[in-house]
């Protein structure tokens, strides 16, 4: 596997090696700190794609100024390792410098050069939490993919906003990649893989399973209606609070928020049918058991089409 740091290199190891008008490639941008999720989409373009490239880069700038970038978790020895053992065919990893040649301060209003807003797909569900969050992730990934320039990219659906973000953005700023959306992969109680599950002790880890289990405990009330029957978006709520409650009082779970929304627009909806287009999603803050100063955000999701 090769492993390149610049721009220039990237782009010439491409030129030289891939020919897009008989060959494709799949780029996996990523943050590094690999798990299976990751690798389920380095297996994905592998199957589909003549050429696999990763990347490696903890984006800065959808961090804000509280939030864990000094301490997000960073293996890139062991990250190159595992892509190695995939058969990637190049891994980018570039320093902030590469990426952001103005460099990138934290708080927007001191940042400078170009960067990309998805307005009405941004603002709802992370965005209220994370203003600044998808202009951060829809920046850096034009630049990656405007790099890189694949045929294919592929993303997680645990980040089901994010998803879409990148695919309203690829689609009408017209960026000849195709992006693929693959399910969640999850441990073996259902807790969605992340890598800031590592944060948490074994005992947080499994109580945060019941985070699905709500989710679950919704799409199942959907999935069990007649045809042309409605539900509640408060019933659905009541159904999810009821399987979290006993980790909210105490103090395990405190919830940002819950989402029941149209899966294309993001826009909330009142009640839900069998037949609509709907992902239930969620933001939860755990308290970690034996460390409670730490406390973690967990994201999920399930979709209904």
């Amino acid at each position: 596997m090769k492993v390149l740091h610049g721009v220039d290199e990237v782009v010439q190891w491409r030129t030289t090696n891939v020919d897009r008008r008989f060959q494709s490639s799949g780029f996996v941008p990523t943050m590094g700190c690999l798990h299976e999720g990751h690798l389920s989409l380095i297996r994905a373009s592998k199957q589909e794609n003549d050429f696999t490239i990763a990347s490696i880069f903890v984006n800065p700038s959808q961090f804000a100024p509280t939030e864990d970038l000094d301490k997000y978790p960073r293996t890139l020895q062991n990250d190159l390792a595992m892509l190695e053992a995939e058969g990637v065919d190049m891994c980018f990893v570039p320093n902030v410098k590469e990426i952001y040649p103005q460099g990138i301060p934290l708080h927007v209003d001191e940042q400078r050069g170009p960067f990309v807003s998805v307005l009405g797909v941004s603002e709802q569900l992370e965005g209220r939490t994370r203003p600044n969050f998808f202009r951060g992730v829809a920046t850096v990934v034009t630049k990656l993919l405007n790099v890189v320039f694949p045929t294919n990219a592929y993303f997680g659906q645990k980040d089901f906003q994010q998803f879409t973000v990148l695919k309203v953005m690829t689609e009408e700023l017209f960026v000849n990649t195709k992006l693929t959306m693959m399910p969640i992969v999850r441990d073996s109680e259902g807790l969605a893989l992340s890598s800031r599950n590592r944060y948490l002790c074994a005992e947080s880890r499994r109580i945060s399973t019941a985070i699905y289990q709500g989710l679950e405990a919704a799409a199942s009330a959907v999935n069990a209606l007649d045809p042309g029957a409605h539900i509640s978006r408060e019933t659905l709520e009541n159904r999810i609070g009821k399987i979290w409650e006993p980790y909210v009082s105490s103090g395990d779970f405190e919830v940002d928020y819950v989402s029941v929304a149209h899966a294309r627009s993001l826009q909330e909806l009142d009640d839900v049918s069998r037949d609509a287009d709907v992902v239930i999603s969620c933001a939860v803050y755990v308290t970690d058991r034996e460390v409670k100063s730490t406390r973690v955000r967990l994201i999920d999701n399930v979709v209904l089409t």
